[in-house]
């Protein structure tokens, strides 16, 4: 048994300072992990032990859904990369370093490649089909902000499976296969979840969905709608908006708005030196053009002018979700100066759009072109308020299709409450979650790229098509310590609990310590794991706190009552106790922890 004398564990009474979020405090100051460097944690003793349990019931389930487990390396050669283009797509989030014979090498932050080479080494008939491998592997990522200690890290724990089928239709009963063992793992994990429609990103592929952790300190903004529509945010499309009768809106014309830097202020002086007959304007008639800088994967930058409503915020996530693989970030004064005929603020769509004067000389401009893309928002015919290029004017009237045109539509605008759903199903409401998997149907991208084919049942050569599940093993531990805990510490679920009991031994006398043990020896024996608080100098306070932290499911607590032949029973989650006859604490602990519905042991 687990003997807090000599266990590896020291828990603290102070939250870390670089902790923003309850799981990563917790999980510090319980000693279930240590930071080494900014998204890079060592798992102690306790904490290792919740992430096996994770990983076993992850595990279980693959291989109840037909998987097969296999383990790669995590240290991988550059050349399957580069057949992918992954070695560049990636960009700075890859991990590369060279061997000392100047080979170029990675720390694999997926294994696509390693999963196709090896079904394409070893299989090459249609009667080998279908197969879903999967591994369980540490994987590494350069992420630019790591955070919440193991919800966001650039090292982290993750199960990878690729199902390999000879056609579309095999895809598409692996992925439901996939999806269904996906819910029992979260069910098991005790993890409340969302199933959202999803973008695929540098993994490529069709149909995706993400399973997200509804919880408020989630990366991840997810909408949901009465009548079933679910999407993350940056996979919402916007419903194409109709095409407008311009015919009857006046010529576009220029006037001074003094100090209009801003949409507020914009509508403020539009009212007083332009106002309309019919009623005031407002940031909906504005639109304002926001400028991007879109780095690609190769490092080239472009800069992009986008097109919003006025009333309506950039959403950076669903714009580098559309420019994938790009990195994208807002362009500041440098990005600028080499077009120093466009006025920051003021700046407008009929300057940089195809019909621009500026685009009609390009054949002369050694300058790359600036791209106009436009919102989905904004519906040809559509009028509006636009910059006029020239500090304090902006022009009015100003239609698109008429005035000006664009380079194409982007999804750009954030998602509000309140907004249609893209299927017709209601009005959207917004949550945000944390991505615990996320699954696709990659098709035949890798396949293709690296040669994966098998003969078909007429001796014809066929492409393999592939599908990719994934799930965050240790992101999940994290989730579940999020969502179970109260402010005095941790409360595990029994499936994943370090220990299911945690016996504590509160008195001086050598009769308190020999109960104690006992029980902890029985319970043990009745396959029941436990962790015994056999601390002698330790006050009876410091235990209590100690066993709320560390969130074991039950407690046994061994002190005054036994001298009338009684011991305390706590449940954790509850915080009720209950005081037994010493003979029955060992089979009511035994049968509490066999019949928990909170622990979801059965599931």
């Amino acid at each position: 048994m687990l003997k807090l004398s000599s266990l590896f564990v020291r828990t603290l009474r102070e939250d870390p300072a670089d902790a923003e979020v309850a799981s990563h405090k917790l999980l510090v100051r319980a000693g279930y992990i240590r930071r080494v460097a900014p998204g890079i944690y060592t798992w102690l003793p306790l904490g290792l032990r919740v992430l096996r349990n994770v990983e076993n019931i992850v595990r279980e389930e693959m291989n109840r859904a037909g998987a097969q487990e296999v383990l790669f390396p995590a240290l991988l050669p550059r050349e399957p990369y580069e057949a992918t283009n992954r070695w560049t797509e990636y960009g700075p989030t890859l991990f590369k370093l060279q061997d000392r014979k100047k080979n170029d090498m990675l720390l694999a932050p997926t294994h696509e490649e390693m999963f196709t080479l090896l079904v394409k080494d070893l299989y090459s008939s249609y009667k080998d089909l279908p197969l879903t491998l999967y591994q369980i592997q540490t994987k590494y990522r350069d992420e630019a902000r790591p955070r919440a200690g193991v919800i966001r890290g650039r090292e982290f724990v993750m199960k990878d499976a690729y199902s390999f089928d000879m056609d579309e239709a095999g895809l598409d009963e692996s992925y439901n296969v996939m999806r269904e063992a996906y819910q029992r793992v979260y069910k098991r994990l005790g993890l409340p979840f969302a199933i959202v429609s999803a973008m695929s990103g540098a993994m490529g592929g069709s149909r995706s969905e993400e399973f997200l952790f509804p919880t408020a300190i989630g990366e991840d903004t997810f909408v949901r709608s009465p009548g079933g529509y679910a999407a993350n945010t940056e996979a919402v499309t916007t419903p194409m908006p109709e095409e407008l009768d311009a015919s009857g809106v006046p010529e576009a014309a220029s006037v001074r708005t003094p100090g209009a830097s801003t949409i507020a202020s914009l509508v403020d002086v539009s009212n007083e030196v332009n106002p309309r007959e019919d009623r005031p304007w407002t940031a909906a008639d504005t639109l304002k053009s926001v400028v991007i800088v879109a780095t690609h994967p190769d490092g080239e930058k472009e800069l992009i002018v986008i097109a919003i409503p006025g009333d309506r915020e950039v959403d950076m996530k669903r714009v580098e979700a559309a420019l994938a693989p790009a990195e994208v970030t807002m362009a500041d004064h440098e990005a600028f100066e080499p077009y120093p005929e466009l006025v920051p603020g003021f700046l407008g769509p009929e300057v940089v759009g195809p019909q621009s004067e500026r685009r009609a000389q390009q054949a002369e401009d050694e300058r790359p072109v600036l791209r106009l893309l436009l919102d989905a928002h904004v519906a040809r015919g559509s009028s509006w308020i636009v910059g006029g290029n020239s500090v304090d004017v902006h022009r009015y009237n100003v239609v698109y299709g008429r005035d000006f045109e664009a380079d194409g539509a982007i999804e750009a605008a954030e998602v509000l409450a309140g907004d249609p759903a893209p299927d017709g199903s209601g009005a959207l409401e917004i949550a945000r979650g944390i991505e615990i998997g996320h699954i696709f149907q990659l098709g035949r991208k890798y396949a293709e790229s690296l040669g994966l084919t098998v003969l078909d049942e007429n001796g014809k050569t066929r492409v393999v098509t592939m599908g990719s599940y994934g799930i965050g093993v240790s992101r999940a531990l994290a989730s579940i310590a999020e969502h179970y805990h109260d402010d005095k510490g941790l409360i595990w679920p029994t499936n994943v609990a370090p220990a299911h009991v945690h016996v504590l031994a509160t008195g001086k006398e050598d009769a308190v310590f020999e109960m104690a043990e006992k029980i902890a020896a029985e319970l043990e024996s009745a396959g029941i794991e436990v962790i015994y608080d056999d601390r002698r100098k330790m006050s009876a306070g410091v235990k209590f706190k100690d066993y709320e932290l560390l969130g074991m499911p039950y407690g046994v607590v061994v002190g005054k009552g036994l001298k009338d032949g009684n011991v305390e029973i706590r449940t954790r989650a509850t915080g009720e106790s209950v005081n037994v006859p010493v003979d029955q604490a060992v089979a009511s602990v035994v049968d509490l922890v066999k019949n928990d519905p909170a622990g979801v042991i059965n599931a």
